[in-house]
């Protein structure tokens, strides 16, 4: 595993659990609103954690914590994610992976296993290779779309709102592109420094009456929509 940095301790990143918050380094997206390019660009690309460094921080944060956030960069790329999440899951934590959901093979092995899985859904699926400055294919995001909407682990999927970037009509794709899913979070996008491209600094946030309409709009095929500030 390429370990590019760790937080302790998080009341927000796994839904109802206190969590620590493992950072991969390395992702196949370039996503312009990325807020860690230290983890999606190897130029910026920061010292690695040794593996030994994480394990005993994980041993020394067991009963004090509910579970263990993978997240990136990306962290299906990751060749030994599966016996990284094994060797989690046998310290007793719980785990759960973020992921831009570009390797639908190594999604569906991991909902065998993990507890949650949050989906970043970027753009509507005719401008995913636009948007991500990426060679996806629209089939991989499908199938891992399908693969936690018939699954049984627990998942919500998420879009940053920027308002230069999506419009009304992408969003509506969106929704039911991924309709009758258990959850869809909306991330009011922040424009701030550093990006992974830094003129998005410039770019805006979707005003909050108009994120609120689309809120609404969402409720009607999918069964709990939520906004976050963060």
């Amino acid at each position: 595993m390429k370990i590019g940095g760790i937080d302790a301790f998080s009341l927000i990143d796994f839904p109802g659990k206190t969590a620590a918050v493992v950072f991969t380094q390395g992702c196949n997206f370039r996503c312009p609103y990325c807020y860690v390019p230290q983890l999606v660009i190897p130029e910026q690309y920061g010292t690695l954690v040794p593996m030994a460094k994480v394990w005993h921080f994980l041993e020394a944060r067991r009963a004090k914590i509910d579970g263990v956030v993978i997240t990136g960069g990306e962290p299906t790329i990751q060749e030994d994610l599966e016996e990284f999440v094994w060797g989690i899951k046998k310290m007793g934590f719980l785990v759960k992976l973020d992921t831009n959901g570009s390797h639908p093979e190594v999604l569906e092995k991991m909902i065998k296993i993990i507890d949650y899985v949050a989906m970043d859904f970027k753009a509507p699926l005719e401008k995913y290779t636009e948007s991500t400055r990426s060679t996806i294919e629209k089939k991989q995001i499908t199938q891992s779309i399908s693969l936690l909407l018939k699954g049984n682990t627990d998942y919500e999927f998420r879009t940053t709102l920027v308002s230069e970037d999506i419009t009304f009509e992408d969003f509506k794709s969106m929704v039911t592109t991924i309709s009758g899913a258990k959850k869809y979070v909306l991330q009011k996008f922040l424009p701030a420094s550093p990006l992974v491209d830094p003129s998005y600094s410039t770019k805006h946030p979707i005003d909050f009456d108009i994120i609120e309409k689309w809120k609404n709009y969402a409720l009607t095929k999918i069964k709990k929509v939520i906004i976050r500030n963060y």
